[in-house]
């Protein structure tokens, strides 16, 4: 139970880091956004690993998966999930983000001989099923804001889509890496890490789409670094703790829930409560994810 109540942290860190991350991810464009929090992370959790020993966990066994997990999940995952975020707002990215718990459940079951029982894999069904309803019907005309509007969404859908595919891979390259005995701070920062090389790779050889979009106003760069802080910092460390003892396919399915989690935040924030279809969704995948618990 601690192990998947782990998972459904990590959901509840990114249904935050999304809201925390909605303004800055336009202010400065996708590429640069996780560039800047990346940076901030591999200082913050590359120096707990050190001081608290955790390094003397890496082996070769470990290292490689984690490296794969990071470039997957993070690199290339969370900015596809800013990019898709920029055209759909906060919302309906993290509906779509949460199809990343089929892909887990399909990656587990085809290569790593994970098993589901009926009632798990009925909660999986379900949880897609319910992400589906709230994208497909949970828009209105109050959905003006900002943050949800709809000018690119066939684009929009298919960079969703491919972050929560990329989500999935990474969690899947990690499995190996924390059955080895890596520590999962230590894991974390190896993933910010080569994530954040790899970006500065792209920013240093002027790719256009690389740079900032707007300056480093203190505003905006402490928005980013609460994001980074939560959504990759702790949201990150808990799944690599629910992947220590949970299978990929679980871990997938519970971390779904940013959906659902998602809208009071929502509500809060916008002043006026989610369309009625989407909390239908919400509470489709909530039952899904309560079958997977009670497995």
């Amino acid at each position: 139970m601690l192990y998947d109540l782990a998972a459904v942290g990590a959901a509840g860190c990114w249904a935050l880091g999304g809201l925390l991350g909605a303004s800055p991810s336009r202010h400065f464009g996708p590429f640069a956004f996780t560039r800047l929090r990346l940076t901030l992370l591999t200082i913050v959790l590359g120096g707990v690993s050190l001081l608290s020993g955790g390094w003397h966990t890496i082996s070769a066994a470990s290292l490689w998966p984690a490296l794969l997990s990071g470039l997957a999940g993070i690199s290339l995952g969370d900015t596809v999930m800013f990019a898709s975020m920029n055209r759909l707002g906060p919302r309906r990215t993290g509906l779509l983000f949460a199809t990343h718990s089929v892909f887990s459940v399909l990656l587990g079951v085809l290569f790593l001989s994970e098993r589901l029982s009926a009632g798990a894999m009925l909660g999986s069904v379900l949880v897609f099923g319910g992400v589906l309803l709230a994208v497909a019907f949970g828009r209105r005309e109050v959905d003006a804001h900002a943050w949800e509007r709809n000018d690119k969404l066939a684009a929009g859908v298919a960079l969703g889509l491919a972050a929560a595919l990329c989500q999935a891979l990474g969690t899947f390259f990690a499995k190996p890496a924390m059955a080895a005995g890596l520590e999962p701070v230590t894991a974390s920062a190896l993933r910010m890490g080569v994530s954040c090389g790899a970006h500065y790779l792209l920013w240093l050889s002027g790719w256009k789409l690389a740079k900032s979009r707007g300056p480093y106003t203190p505003r905006m760069l402490g928005q980013t670094a609460l994001n980074g802080l939560v959504a990759l910092g702790l949201g990150m460390t808990l799944i690599m703790l629910a992947l220590q003892h949970a299978n990929v396919a679980t871990v997938g399915i519970l971390s779904a829930l940013s959906p659902v989690l998602i809208l009071p935040m929502l509500w809060v924030v916008l002043k006026r409560p989610p369309p009625l279809l989407a909390w239908l969704g919400a509470a489709v995948s909530c039952a899904g994810t309560a079958l997977v618990v009670l497995r």
